[in-house]
């Protein structure tokens, strides 16, 4: 499985983004796709899932409301589109496949994209 993120760039405090990953490799319908971040410092930590058939997503409380995940099958792409967004966002974002375990933990994904730079200027 091959993933490549794409997306990421410069914002003000309040803005928008939208994050994309593309997915290869294997019938993307069968792929959990999650999102992380990184910030400097700081371990990588779970942002939001969409599960493998799309009817399921979670999200970590400090995004809720604020982040939607989506997936385009015909496309094999997971968005995550990253509204009101504030400094503490600021991180390299990741998107990876899940394997086994908790969707929640970095250590249950198996491949992993390249990540892409997200900052939040105040």
């Amino acid at each position: 499985v091959q993933l490549q993120a794409s997306g990421g760039g410069l914002v003000q405090a309040g803005g928008s983004l939208r994050l994309s990953c593309t997915v290869s490799g294997r019938t993307f319908s069968y792929n959990t796709i999650g999102w992380f971040r990184q910030a400097p410092g700081k371990e990588r930590e779970f942002v939001a899932v969409s599960t493998r058939t799309g009817g399921a997503t979670y999200y970590a409380d400090s995004v809720k409301g604020r982040f939607t995940i989506s997936r385009d099958n015909a496309k094999n792409t997971v968005n995550l589109q990253m509204d009101s967004l504030n400094p503490e966002d600021t991180a390299v974002y990741y998107c990876a496949a899940h394997g086994v375990g908790s969707y929640y933990t970095y250590r249950s994904y198996n491949y992993w994209g390249q990540g892409t730079q997200v900052t939040v200027s105040s």
